[in-house]
Parts: structure tokens; sequence; C-alpha cells
């Protein structure tokens, strides 16, 4: 998978500037794709100059004029060949896994703190994919809302992104709870 297919799936909800792009991909699309404004605003660019999205200038009041981008026929036939091909399987690329793992070689209080902030980094995800996923479906309930809402694509990577922090919020608090025994037991221990 490219940026320009975690764009073009983002503009199937309607028109959105760089600005918006870059609050969507915050929001709604980090759990699985991270990119920064720049590369968002970059990657545009080349969308608009290969006739995958247009773009148009609105002009504003009071602010600058602003450059809105709209899903081409030929970005959805792009989004319908990137569905058709295989997938390749998901990994995990985390520096504090790696920590983890070399946790006897430093201070494993450090690593605790550092379980404890990532945890609280979940915490507020797992707030935010609830409030995005309230959002999508209004006054509908889950169930009703995914038989009869006419696009489910965001509730459902919406629901795996709170599911993946959910995760990742159960595996620090364990993980820290061991790391935090092990240091303790360690003082306890007599100096040979």
């Amino acid at each position: 998978m490219a940026l320009r297919h975690a764009v073009l799936a983002a503009l199937l909800d309607g028109e959105m500037s760089g600005y918006q792009l870059a609050k969507t991909f915050d929001v709604a699309v980090s759990n699985y794709w991270h990119a920064l404004p720049q590369q968002l605003y970059g990657e545009l660019t080349k969308l608009e100059r290969e006739g995958l999205i247009t773009g148009r200038e609105v002009i504003q009041q009071g602010r600058p004029n602003k450059r809105v981008f709209t899903l081409s026929e030929a970005g959805r036939g792009k989004l319908a060949e990137f569905i058709s091909a295989g997938s390749k399987p998901s990994f995990i690329r985390d520096d504090l896994l790696v920590k983890v793992r070399a946790a006897e070689a430093g201070p494993m209080i450090d690593l605790v703190e550092q379980l404890e902030d990532r945890a609280e980094q979940a915490r507020g995800k797992i707030a935010l994919f609830e409030k995005l996923l309230r959002q999508l479906r209004g006054d509908l309930d889950e169930q009703t809302y995914l038989e009869q809402s006419p696009r489910v694509g965001p509730y459902l990577t919406g629901l795996r992104g709170r599911a993946f922090e959910e995760d990742t919020l159960r595996w620090c608090s364990h993980a820290a709870e061991v790391l935090r025994a092990r240091h303790a037991s360690e003082g306890a221990r007599p100096e040979s």
C-alpha cells in the first residue's frame, strides 16, 4: 500500500482541503497509516497531476483561499484496482517493543514510565475512536448502522483502530505491572 491509496480512500467521504485531510488522517486513518501534513500536500499535488483527483480553489473572506480536492473517476478506478489486488500481512514496527525486549539491559523503571505513557496515549485514542464512531452512526445503534449505512468502510476501520488501542492499553498495563514488580524485587534483593 502507498500513501496515495490512503488519500484516495479518504476522499471517498467527499471533497476535502489538505487541512481537512490532515485532520482526517490524525483521527480516522492514523491507526493504519501515518503521514505528516507535508507528505499529504505533496501526495495531493501528485494525484491531481495524474488525474486521480481534481482540485478547485475556494475563495474565502477574511482568510486565505483554500484548495479542495475530490476523487475523480480515474481515482475510483485506481482504488478498485487496489482493492482487487492481494494484501500483505501487517506487521508491527515499534521502538517500545524493542526496548521491552531488551528490558534487562537498562533501568526497568524507565520502561515502566514509557509503558504508562503509551497506555495513556491509547486511552486518549480510544476516546477519539469512540467519538468518531458515535458521530458516524448518529442516532442509530451499531448493528442498524452496519446494516443500513450507505458507507461502512470508515466505521469498520474505526472499530479496528479502537480494538488496536484497547489491546495496546491492555498490553502496556500488563507489561508495566510485570516490570514494576521485577524492579521492586530487584531493589529488595541484598547485594552480593
